[in-house]
């Protein structure tokens, strides 16, 4: 893609020029000569006009797994020849429609020391649920959109990524997450891989009318509001504020159907998008937290030395060291890691257990990715099959992210049982 060179200086990172060969046609509904221009034909149900300040911006909903829906787009843009189109992608999304073969790059050693394993994990689910409805649908997830990029290509139309890096999504998310919504999140994403009946005829033809993946959301947002004001209500403010700055009179806004009515009722509004992309620090709770445990196990070790004697002290030790270390070797044992990997769970699991800074589950899953290296194979079945248990298992790239949460969850429940165990001693 190339800068439009009438432009006076280089558009925004986020907007991106159309190869402006020839002059603009003049749109379909316009006559030459001096013959009155006809009525505009009316607008598809699925596009709702907004008009602010003399501009006029099209908010096009669209079902990311419906074929009609990428055909809307490709003919409402041929249509209206609109100044600028802003579509429902971030940097990242759109690189990863643009070049799927990216996931062969994706460096799981690096993401697992930056403690972004869980993250990956959590950008798996969701895209499984889009994945497994558009197999079933015969359409691409994202293709509307890569439709609208490639008609903006042809026609010269300059093109905005409107949302929000899907990271910086994710970890608003669950920064805001307490632990209870965050094991009830988890737990749901975990039956649902469990879910893998075909859906229904009749629910085929609504998915084709209306946006699956922003429906399951709005679901997931009845029962954690603090999931839905991420995912929905602050996605809605970001890409309203990202639509209003596009240039030129007439824009056109694709994005799924869930969010239209959210960004009609923000657009023009004044937006700090800004404090939307900042992700918020752990609270000081959280962290307190983090080194109160440890500290807690370690001053009811040392009174059991003191009070009752060194043999005394030496049992609860061994008592809270053997609990630890179990659930740190129980936790490898259920994501079928190597048998290396269970070893070092138990080893590392109470050195992890009283050190908020290391995660027994980083080392885990730095163990299990050296002695079995994630293949390209493993990296293609990801990006063309949806997430079931039985894949996370087989997947060499997903049991690394299982053997690495699942011994963190597990020692976690060990450290907290051993702890338990010690201070009904004391």
């Amino acid at each position: 893609m190339q800068d439009n060179p009438a432009s006076p200086e280089a558009p925004p990172p986020d907007v991106l020029r159309g190869a402006a060969a020839s002059p603009e046609p003049p749109p379909p509904d316009v006559l030459r000569g001096a013959a009155a221009s006809p009525e505009p034909p009316p607008l598809h149900s699925d596009i709702r006009l907004v008009e602010l300040e003399g501009r006029s911006f099209y908010l096009l909903g669209t079902a990311h797994v419906s074929q009609a829906s990428v055909e809307l787009v490709k003919e409402t843009l041929e249509q209206l020849r609109p100044d600028a189109v802003a579509v429902e992608l971030c940097h990242s999304r759109y690189q990863t429609l643009r070049d799927p073969e990216r996931w062969k790059n994706t460096d799981v050693v690096a993401l697992i020391k930056q403690g972004k394993g869980n993250l990956l994990l959590a950008q798996l689910l969701l895209s499984s649920f889009q994945k497994r409805i558009g197999k079933q649908l015969g359409v691409k997830p994202g293709a509307e959109m890569m439709q609208a990029m490639d008609t903006c290509q042809e026609l010269g139309i300059a093109t905005v990524l409107a949302d929000r890096d899907v990271g910086t999504t994710l970890r608003r998310t669950w920064s805001r997450l307490s632990w209870w919504s965050l094991a009830k999140l988890l737990s749901s994403s975990l039956l649902g891989i469990f879910e893998s009946h075909e859906i229904s005829e009749q629910e085929v033809e609504r998915l084709k009318r209306s946006d699956a993946l922003e429906e399951a959301l709005k679901e997931l947002a009845q029962h954690l509001p603090e999931v839905g004001e991420t995912l929905v209500d602050e996605r809605d403010r970001y890409l309203a504020a990202k639509i209003y700055s596009a240039p030129g009179q007439r824009v056109v806004a694709v994005v799924g159907a869930g969010h239209v009515q959210g960004i009609a009722k923000y657009l023009g509004r004044p937006q700090d998008i800004r404090l939307l992309e900042v992700v918020p620090p752990p609270s000081r709770l959280s962290k307190a937290l983090g080194w109160l445990i440890p500290l807690a196990i370690l001053a009811a070790l040392i009174y059991g030395f003191l009070h009752w004697g060194q043999s005394v002290g030496l049992r609860m030790l061994g008592t809270w060291a053997l609990l630890t270390a179990a659930a740190g070797a129980l936790g490898c044992m259920l994501s079928l890691a190597h048998p290396f990997t269970t070893i070092s769970g138990f080893v590392f699991a109470p050195i992890g257990a009283l050190h908020p800074l290391v995660a027994t589950g980083w080392i885990t899953g730095l163990v299990e990715a050296g002695l079995r290296k994630p293949r390209v194979a493993d990296f293609e079945s990801l990006s063309e099959q949806s997430l079931s248990l039985k894949l996370m298992y087989q997947n060499r790239v997903t049991r690394i992210l299982l053997v690495a949460m699942l011994t963190n969850l597990c020692v976690g429940l060990g450290n907290l049982l051993g702890g338990a165990l010690m201070f009904r001693a004391v």
